[in-house]
């Protein structure tokens, strides 16, 4: 009797072993991947690629702010402590991430660095996000990252970022357009936020020490505000392009100076706007630049024929 009932107690204890084992793994299929990313961009990315089986927190999300004046909090630390993926640009833009990551106690988690996975480094322009090379390289690298944590889910995570790469498709065709119609043409800018895009487009840009002192946050040479200044009054680029999120008392000078000589001006942000997806942002910013530089086309064109015209009266 002793013997059955030690049984019967060894089979209970097994079935409650299991039963727990089983509501656990449940509970561990069921709960979505934690995820921090210091940029609200990768944060969409993330989003996009996981859907409902992702919670993704993004740090810098205000397009109101500037993210160069950007303080963590011990909020920000404890998000990263529970996250399984990190994901932040490096090449100094957000150097704090470094810090806290090495702070934090988190260590299964894994980590991406947009500036890793295209070579960049500290010196270089850091807004890789405006790189169309960039995003394809981070959303691998996510959708991998995704895959080992949730293996089950590989067919959703495969078909979400076939579905991210195919829509990146319109932002492509938007730059080859733009590519074909104004390669060559001379633009500047209060800060290189634009400068990899602009790349791609294949703008001529002008005053590139100017901007690096305005993101620097170091005092740009008179000489270099001459320059500027120049392009602007007579006209020698066809655009601004102008950084509406960290803004001082040089580049609104800069701002208005563009407006009174009739150069077109083309705001751009560091920071995705809200009620945006990557991709909708990076094409509006894409269509205001055809836009001002259509305009800028005129504008010089009529100012071309007018010179014309008082010469020969």
């Amino acid at each position: 009797m002793k013997k059955t009932r030690t049984m019967l107690l060894s089979k209970y204890v097994a079935a409650v072993t299991a039963a727990f084992a089983l509501s656990q793994a449940a509970f561990a299929a069921d709960a979505k991947i934690p995820v921090v990313a210091a940029e609200n961009f990768y944060g969409d990315v993330v989003q996009q690629l996981g859907g409902d089986r992702v919670d993704v927190t993004s740090i810098l999300s205000n397009p109101d702010q500037d993210p160069h004046l950007f303080e963590a909090s011990p909020k920000t630390a404890r998000a990263l402590q529970h996250a399984s993926l990190v994901v932040y640009n490096g090449a100094d833009y957000d150097p704090w991430m470094a810090k806290l990551l090495a702070a934090s106690k988190g260590t299964k988690r894994t980590t991406i660095v947009a500036a890793e996975l295209t070579g960049k480094k500290s010196g270089d322009n850091p807004h890789l996000w405006y790189d169309p090379a960039t995003m394809p390289k981070v959303a691998r690298a996510v959708s991998e990252a995704l895959v080992a944590a949730d293996p089950a889910h590989k067919s959703a995570y495969d078909a979400n970022l076939a579905k991210f790469l195919d829509s990146l498709k319109p932002v492509d065709a938007k730059v080859a357009e733009l590519h074909g119609r104004y390669a060559g043409t001379p633009v500047t800018a209060t800060e290189p936020v634009f400068g990899y895009m602009s790349d791609a487009v294949g703008l001529t840009m002008r005053n590139l020490r100017f901007q690096m002192a305005t993101m620097n946050d170091t005092e740009a040479s008179a000489a270099d505000i001459a320059a500027f200044e120049r392009d602007l009054r007579e006209r020698r680029v066809r655009a601004l392009i102008y950084n509406s999120q960290a803004t001082e008392a040089l580049t609104k000078r800069m701002l208005k100076l563009a407006q009174q000589s009739k150069v077109p001006s083309v705001s751009v942000t560091e920071t995705e706007p809200a009620g945006n997806s990557y991709q909708t942002w990076m094409l509006s910013q894409l269509d205001a630049l055809g836009a001002a530089l259509a305009k800028g086309d005129a504008g010089s064109a009529n100012a071309a024929a007018s010179g014309i015209k008082g010469k020969t009266q």
